[in-house]
This record gives C-alpha cells, structure tokens and sequence, in this order.
C-alpha cells in the first residue's frame, strides 16, 4: 500500500440507539483508532454518557459526539435506547432518531470527515454523505445470512414483505440449503416496533442502495455461502469485517461485589456444568411465559445462572432452588461469566452479539428467539449449523411449555443426543475466539478506507483487500 494512502482518517460512527448496535460500533471505533485514525462517535446524549461511564480508557483519537436528542410526542423525555422502552413505543424513538438528520448533517458538512460508517435505521444519512462529498458505508450489525434473508434494495424498497406471511419462508434467491426465516409470532412482534410511516426493511433498503459499499459482521470461515452471494443480490461490494469478538477485561467487576458473590458461587462447581441464562436488553416476556422458563429451568435439574435484568422471578422459585439456581437481577458482566470455566452453555435470546461471546468460548447454545429484529433467524441458523437447539414454541403465538424448555436444556447441556452439538460449538473456538484471524479482517478494512474507494471506484473492491 503506497504511504499517501496512510494518512490519518476522520471517520464518523452514527449506530442505531439499540445496546447491541453500540457496542460493535465502538468495537470498530477502537480499532480504527488503534490504526492512527481519528473516529468521531456520534449519538444522544444519555448513550454518550453511558458509554463515558463505561469506558472510561477510550483512547483520545476517539471523540464521544452527544446530539441533542429531538422530542417527539409520545416517547419519554428520558428514552434514548430500545433498553428504556417497551417495544409498542420504540416506533417513536425511530421518529427521533430520524430528526437528526439535521444535526448530523451539520457535522459531517463542518467537521472535514472522510467516511461515514452508520446503521440499518439512517436511511437518509448516505444520500446526505453523497451531497457533502462524505463517504459512506452500512456497517451490518445483522451477520450475513440474516442480510441475505432480506435480500435485494429494489425488493425492499417496493415492499415486498407486504404481509408477515411472506417472511416465513425461504425466500427464492437464496440458492443454497437454507432453514433461515421466521416464525408468524416472530414477524407479528417485529412489526410492533416498526414505524408507520417507513418500514425497517425500506429502511435497510435505502441504505444498501445509497451507500459506498456495505461491511457485515461476520468472516468467510463461518458464512461462506452468504458472503458469496450477497454482492450479487445487493448490487454492492461486501467486506467481512470479523466477527468483533470483544475481549474479556480480567480485572472487570473485581471490585463489585455481587460479581464476588457469583464468582464465589461457580468456583465451587464442576466445570462445563452450569446454564447461563439471558435474554438481552429488550426481551420481556409475559407473567404466564417467566412462569414457564422457570418452571423448565427447575425441571431441568442443572445448576444454572439467570439473569433477569428488571423483571422478578415466580414466587417461591429462588428458595426451590436455591444453592442450584443464581438468580441475578440487573445488568450482569456477561464475557466474563461465560469465560468462567463452570459455565458448560448458553440459554440465550439469539442476538448475533450473545450468540458470538459464547462460541468464542465453545459453548453450546440453547436457542430461545427473543422475537425481533434478526433473532429467529439466528436460532434457525445457529440449529442449522448445529451448534445449538431451539425451545420448540407455538409457530403462532409463541408459547412454549417448561417441559420443552426443561428437555432441550438437558438435550444441550448432558443427554448423549446433545454430543454433535456440544462437540461442535466448542469447535467453534478456532474461528470466533481466533483473534488473530479476525484482525486481519478487519486490517483489510482498514485498507479499504485509506484507499478512499467510493461509488465510482467499487470495482476496485475485491476478495484480495481483506
């Protein structure tokens, strides 16, 4: 690479107000710092100080931007993440985050930057970095199989998913054997957060349509097929970034002392033994539904670690199980338990993020579709690969029964039925936890953007830049 091509970049991030879109962003804003380029990270002001708080040893070649968040009726005064909303309100928060428009466009057009790496949700932001003479890239959150499902702008964009039905099935340019699509209950649920006015699939539509090129997170080792075909039904280059696979801090929650306590607790059992249990940010389920995820998770028998965040546990549960059962309630310092060696698998919601710190680790996954965005789609394809099995649950509504729950627990966890799985996730480990393999996707990245291809330049993009 010729040394004019080095030069230090300013680079802006814009990710959607979502947990687990911020997160990977940052993870991409570190390393295009560490590379000497300049990143300003931009977002409301209650993510800014959250993010201030929580990493308090970001680099100063990255800049934390706050927006001033927009007021629109009926999305509270204090809600700037899908975290502090139920899903009914967060069509009001896409409203809001549209009405950045304006703000961001005055800092791209004052604040002489190179390229913008923004969401799925900006649909306006790449035509506005075509106007400004900004560069602009959809950095996929969603891994590759999940962006195929969506398949072409032009599809999007016109509104092929019309109905929920039409999403509960294949769709006919995937050209290779695929279980990937959603469940009724899934797309129904989906649908709630979505706004009236443009729909999250126009959404991701316009972006790919508008943008320079589009990374995804995720590398040819684990989503060959996808990969292949996605240039090829999205009209655009797509670069494999790695999967981000965050690291572990050994010194996080040290001084904490509930995670003293759970650290105490798992020292005292049998490795490989242990069910983390978690469902992200945004998953609440029903009364009857927490009944029978508790009701599975006594009937399983296995000591297990639950986190339930702000919702409470049935009555009696915690005393049933008490000594086999962690109960957690609140955020929990999830890399550093599914590193302790006591945890053996993973009940989770399927969010790609969830889904990556576990196999970085080999651990099997017992698939439990939180029902938004791309989460059943992971479940389908996490069975696919087997490196996990789905609750069996209601195509319909959703229900499920504590003995589905209780058996597929013990299917993942112990039953000789679950060897393929558990052999295979912990196989898993030479490609999600290799990070030296995934740097060097995200090197060739980062020699993308120094080379300053834009539109006119896409040909120059090629299987030999990352």
């Amino acid at each position: 690479m010729a040394s004019e091509s080095k030069r230090s970049l300013h680079i802006a991030m814009f990710p959607w107000l979502a947990h687990g879109h911020i997160t990977p962003f940052l993870e991409l804003s570190n390393f295009l710092s560490l590379h000497g380029h300049a990143v300003s990270f931009l977002s409301t002001p209650s993510n800014i100080a959250r993010l201030t708080r929580a990493h308090p040893e970001l680099p100063p070649s990255i800049r934390l931007v706050s927006l001033p968040m927009p007021l629109v009726a009926n999305l509270p005064g204090s809600a700037e993440s899908t975290s502090d909303l139920d899903i009914d309100s967060v069509p009001y928060l896409k409203k809001a985050y549209d009405l950045l428009e304006p703000a961001l466009t005055r800092f791209l057009s004052g604040g002489r930057v190179d390229w913008v790496i923004h969401d799925f949700a900006s649909h306006w932001l790449p035509r506005a970095a075509t106007r400004l003479g900004v560069g602009s890239v959809f950095f996929s959150t969603f891994n590759a199989t999940s962006l195929a499902f969506l398949g072409p702008p032009s599809e999007l964009i016109s509104g092929r998913c019309h109905k929920p039905e039409d999403l509960t099935c294949v769709p006919e340019w995937i050209p290779y054997e695929s279980t990937a699509c959603f469940r009724l209950h899934e797309v129904l649920r989906h649908r709630r957060c979505m706004d009236e006015v443009i729909s999250d699939f126009c959404r991701v539509g316009h972006v790919v349509d508008g943008c320079d090129f589009v990374i995804v997170r995720s590398c040819q080792e684990f989503e060959s097929e996808p990969l292949t075909l996605l240039p090829e039904i999205l009209r655009k280059p797509v670069i494999p970034i790695g999967l981000l696979t965050p690291a572990t801090r050994v010194d996080e929650g040290d001084d904490d002392e509930k995670w003293k306590a759970l650290k105490s607790w798992l020292d005292a059992k049998r490795e490989k033994s242990v069910l983390y249990i978690a469902l992200g940010t945004e998953v609440i389920l029903s009364p009857e539904l927490t009944n029978e995820l508790a009701a599975g998770i006594e009937k399983s028998g296995l000591p297990f670690v639950w986190v339930v965040r702000n919702r409470s546990v049935p009555i009696g549960f915690e005393e049933r199980v008490s000594g086999r059962g962690f109960v957690w309630a609140g955020w929990a310092p999830q890399t550093r338990v599914l590193a302790h060696e006591a945890i053996g698998g993973f009940l989770t919601h399927c969010g790609w993020s969830s889904t990556i710190e576990a196999l970085s680790r080999g651990l099997p996954l017992v698939l439990f579709s939180g029902g938004s965005a791309d989460q059943g789609l992971m479940a389908r394809f996490m069975q696919e690969k087997q490196v996990g099995f789905e609750v069996p649950r209601d195509e319909v509504d959703g229900s499920f029964t504590g003995e589905a729950v209780a058996e597929s627990i013990r299917r993942v966890m112990v039953e000789g039925e679950g060897e393929p799985i558990r052999g295979n996730a912990w196989a898993m480990k030479e490609v999600f936890g290799n990070m030296e393999l995934q740097n060097k996707y995200l090197e060739g990245f980062a020699g993308i953007l120094e080379k300053g291809v834009t539109k006119e330049q896409d040909g120059e993009i090629n299987s030999q830049d990352y």
